[in-house]
């Protein structure tokens, strides 16, 4: 190995030390019960809600799959995403995430997203916490998958190492990581990890600015490319098999494509997703102070803006300054490590690859845990064992994560994954089966049980045929699937709820006593 690499090595090997230290720290408290284990005993100060909740939700898309899409097709995609986003972000934080706190606590104690639901509708058959728990696991498996697909490719890209075993380290470490730590450790380690990606995001922002001469210098290249740096319109590399044309050093385009309204409105969906996410809204669940959620929502805001503007300045700058070192859509979501090479000395460039390996980190130690606590708090204790003691729960929930990441690696095997592709995936699901319902859920207090599970089915079973079925026949079907599954869940869940039974007594006393939480 090269002298370069190995101070690299180095610097992210220290790194994972501190990750696993804090992991060990919070070993004993987490042991001590599920409550400690899920949701930390709701003892989360309010920094430490903001950015964790921000870096679990990024993930390595945020480092290596949306400046890949800046890279590859331009400004427009990933800037009406990023804007998204963003509107996404304060909305839940401004809305949702009170309501939460506080309708978690008054609903029995809620400490799981399904837990929620099923105690927010009184059931009896827990046929509401089913239906949560089976779309979590899917989805979330997913999710871990592109995370594990994320380290694969960091470690590929770096040291040349195979692809496969790459992944399959990391995805060992993040297992033990999080199967010693739990929800604790997964917080704390979240906001060092979210400052450690933040600051790698603007030093790498910083040195590409300064290494291709300027801002203006920057904007004028990028605009020499048909598509590439407009909102309107988008860049279209010229492909053999898969891989972009050079002709005298020079890489090939097509003339630009479109950008018209529907798919602008179709990408800024991406901000729909927010109010499903499980892993952000455990953190509103879990923060000490409802009182507290003000200061979290501000350095939530912030820390995204800055975050998101400068993923997708890298994509831009990265085109300008290495215009045919990457040439595949797979390999140019390594723009963010080429860069970091580029312009760092090797041990400095290994502190900005732990800003990848944080992202990563904090992302699929949320995914795993939240999936396994969702199959041995829902199903194992709501259903099969429900006299389970505490202990029990903790040792299934253990054991689910193992299955879980299992079935993550296998679909994280093929090295030529795109991240951004796979996240989009599981983020429509997500935001489709659970946003509405948790919309309606907080807010309307005539939402029905029935009209819950009907729009939990609609939602995330049309995310599946839109995604396989209807997208691939392009046209207006073309738009990101989680959009129409998202309103069709909505106008599921009024229509049921209107054709059924009003609530009970019981249920809209509890809605106004959540409502009024302090």
């Amino acid at each position: 190995m090269a002298k370069g690499n190995i101070q690299i090595l180095i610097a992210m090997i220290l790194y994972i030390i501190a990750v696993i230290c804090i992991g060990f720290r919070y070993a004993k408290q987490a042991g001590e019960s599920s409550d400690n284990y899920l949701i930390g005993g709701r003892s989360l100060g309010p920094w430490v809600t903001a950015m964790g909740a921000e870096a679990s939700d990024m993930s390595g898309w945020l480092l290596m799959g949306l400046p890949g899409v800046a890279y590859w097709f331009g400004l427009s995609d990933a800037i009406w995403t990023a804007i998204g986003l963003l509107i996404g972000t304060y909305l839940n934080w401004l809305f949702v995430a009170k309501r939460i706190r506080g309708y978690s606590v008054v609903a029995n104690n809620s400490i799981t997203i399904p837990d929620f639901l099923s105690n927010r509708f009184k059931e009896d058959k827990k046929v509401i916490m089913t239906i949560s728990a089976i779309f979590i696991l899917i989805f979330f498996s997913v999710y871990a998958a592109s995370c594990f697909v994320t380290v694969g490719k960091l470690f590929n890209t770096l040291f040349g190492m195979k692809y496969l075993y790459m992944m399959i380290a990391g995805a060992l470490f993040v297992i033990a990581y999080t199967f010693i730590g739990g929800f604790l450790a997964e917080s704390a380690s979240d906001f060092m990890q979210g400052i450690v990606m933040f600051l790698a995001l603007i030093v790498v922002l910083v040195a590409g600015i300064s290494a291709a001469g300027g801002i203006s210098e920057v904007i004028n290249n990028a605009k020499e490319i048909p598509g590439f740096f407009e909102f309107f319109g988008i860049a279209s590399p010229k492909l053999v098999d898969g891989v972009q044309q050079v002709e005298a050093g020079k890489p090939l385009f097509n003339e630009a494509g479109t950008y018209g309204l529907l798919t602008v409105i179709s990408t800024l969906s991406w901000g729909l997703g927010y109010f499903g996410m499980p892993q952000v809204l455990l953190k509103f669940m879990a923060i000490r102070d409802v009182n507290e959620l003000t200061l979290s929502r501000r350095i939530a805001t912030i820390w995204c803006v800055i975050s998101l503007v400068a993923a997708v300045a890298i994509g831009i700058i990265g085109r300008v300054i290495f215009p045919d070192a990457l040439l595949t859509q797979s390999a140019s979501e390594s723009i963010f490590v080429l860069t970091s090479r580029s312009f760092f000395m090797p041990i400095f460039a290994g502190v900005v690859m732990a800003g990848i390996l944080a992202a990563t980190i904090s992302s699929a130690d949320s995914y795993l845990l939240i999936a396994a606590s969702a199959f041995s708090k829902s199903i194992y204790h709501g259903i099969f064992k429900k006299d389970a003691n505490d202990k029990q729960v903790l040792n299934i929930t253990r054991l689910t994560l193992l299955v879980i990441a299992a079935i993550a690696m296998i679909i994280a095997i093929d090295e030529n994954s795109v991240i951004f592709t796979v996240v989009s995936f599981a983020w429509a699901g997500f935001g489709a089966t659970f946003g509405p319902i948790m919309l309606f859920s907080l807010f309307w207090k005539r939402v029905t049980r029935e009209g819950a599970i009907a729009g939990m089915i609609s939602g995330g079973g049309m995310v599946f045929i839109w995604k396989l079925l209807l997208k691939p026949m392009g046209g207006v079907f073309g738009i990101y699937e989680l959009l129409p599954s998202f309103l069709l869940s909505c106008i599921v869940i009024y229509i049921v709820s209107k054709m059924t039974k009003e609530p009970s007594k019981e249920i809209q006393e509890e809605f106004e006593l959540a409502k009024n939480f302090k």
